[in-house]
């Protein structure tokens, strides 16, 4: 997978992920009730749970379409992330701290890398400057694949 592939996988993907949790915890025990209405422990039990299974991936199912991006609140995913982390990191301005977030490499291997798969025609000896292109381009195809992504990432 390329690495802005992991970067969007990381960050739609986990949406995706959670919000597919939260139906599948409701509806566990309505399949179980809806079992137990029925004639017993039968195939029919079996039957009544394929209706209301049916609907709960379709989240996850819809995320790595580009679809599923869509009001993916990607300042909030980041966040939320940055909260369990244990450190302090600028993702806000730095891609090597946004990769870092998301466990990604930052190397500058792995960010000339990066450069390549965006079309960066910069010299990439000058890091200082890709890495301020990379994090721009990066938080702009978030939002160009669907991802509400807040101001204070977007760079001015």
């Amino acid at each position: 997978m390329s690495i802005f592939g992991s970067i969007m996988s990381k960050i739609f993907g986990g949406a995706a992920s959670a919000q597919a949790a939260a139906p599948h915890a409701s509806e566990t025990p309505s399949v179980s009730a809806a079992a137990q209405g029925q004639d017993g422990p039968t195939g029919s039990a079996s039957s009544a749970a394929v209706p209301s299974m049916s609907g709960a991936p379709s989240p996850v199912a819809a995320g790595p379409s580009g679809a599923g991006h869509a009001n993916v609140d990607v300042g909030q995913v980041l966040a939320d992330l940055a909260s369990r982390k244990g450190q302090q990191l600028d993702y806000k301005r730095s891609i090597v701290d946004l990769m870092k977030l998301l466990d990604l490499d930052s190397s500058l291997q792995a960010r000339k890398q990066l450069a390549d798969e965006l079309n960066y025609t910069g010299d990439k000896e000058d890091s200082a400057t890709m890495n301020v292109w990379l994090h721009e381009q990066v938080v702009q195809k978030l939002a160009e694949n669907g991802g509400k992504v807040p101001d204070d990432l977007k760079h001015a």
